[in-house]
């Protein structure tokens, strides 16, 4: 690898905040770039080379969504050297990538969402998971949001949590009563299992674990855990209950503007597809029950 390669990751890292998951896929992606592109020089690079390497992608019977973000990876890349000034013109602008089909998330009723909030026992794993499942719907929150958070990020008499999410950005986000109830009930047990002050908000309590932060994978753990008991769905992610979260506030009439914000989306066009999943429950529900549908 060269120094642009090394200056490019420093430069996302610090200047764009993307966090260590991003910055290894990027890093890999253009390895795999640096592989194909052998003796010939970055600035040598043209139009025609880059069509080669994605047809040689596709030959590789990747989905279109790896394309698709192996190229994104180049474009952002691409952009960066000739910012930087080491190429004269960025040879990507007129490369087109290919196109992904918009899938509508999965998404549980309310009906659902109650059987599986309210299926955690009252011990301390179980209240912990109320609380983890309670409060993922309750706030919208990405999973990795979920287990950065401290307990000193929930402010109690606001009824609102201090969030780090995508590129280290703050937000607060609101809680509920009932999450807010339930992560009460989960750090009084706590206190009484544990002498020990720990920082963060959920914690593992395996025997080999205990007292460790918990996971995104131990949380996806958790929720097949429950899933497999109320509901028949296969599936269903963490991030279902996000999808859940902002589509009932649709639903029951909140405003795309605000439920944007409460997802830390950065642009509304990543919020709109919600208003997809309402449209198509609605359609639904109108040819059910119109008598000339």
């Amino acid at each position: 690898m060269d120094r642009h390669f090394e200056k490019f990751l420093k430069y996302l890292g610090t200047e764009k905040n993307y966090s260590r998951h991003t910055l290894t896929g990027y890093a890999a992606d253009l390895r795999e770039f640096y592989s194909f592109l052998g003796n010939l020089r970055l600035p040598d690079v043209e139009i025609i080379f880059l069509r080669r390497y994605l047809a040689h992608l596709k030959e590789r019977n990747l989905s279109k969504r790896t394309v698709a973000r192996r190229m994104a990876a180049l474009r952002t890349f691409f952009r960066f050297l000739t910012r930087e000034g080491f190429l004269k013109k960025n040879p990507i602008g007129l490369l087109s990538s290919p196109k992904l089909e918009k899938k509508l998330p999965m998404v549980l009723d309310e009906n659902e969402v109650t059987r599986l909030l309210e299926s955690p026992e009252d011990d301390l794993a179980g209240r912990r998971d109320r609380a983890i499942l309670e409060t993922l719907y309750s706030a919208g929150l990405r999973v990795s949001e979920l287990v950065g958070l401290d307990v000193d990020a929930v402010d109690f008499i606001g009824g609102v949590c201090r969030v780090w999410g995508k590129g280290r950005k703050e937000r607060l986000c609101p809680v509920g009563d009932r999450a807010l109830s339930s992560i009460r009930r989960y750090l009084e047990i706590r206190r009484k299992a544990s002498k020990k002050n720990e920082k963060a908000l959920f914690l593992n309590h395996s025997p080999h674990e205990r007292g460790s932060r918990l996971t995104d994978r131990s949380v996806r753990r958790i929720l097949d855990k429950y899933i497999e008991r109320t509901s028949r769905r296969e599936d269903v992610s963490p991030h279902t209950l996000r999808h859940s979260f902002a589509t009932h506030l649709l639903n029951r009439g909140a405003d795309l503007r605000s439920v944007q914000e409460l997802l830390g989306h950065e642009n509304l066009s990543t919020t709109q597809i919600y208003t997809h999943v309402s449209t198509s429950r609605l359609k639904e529900a109108y040819d059910k029950a119109h008598p000339r549908a």
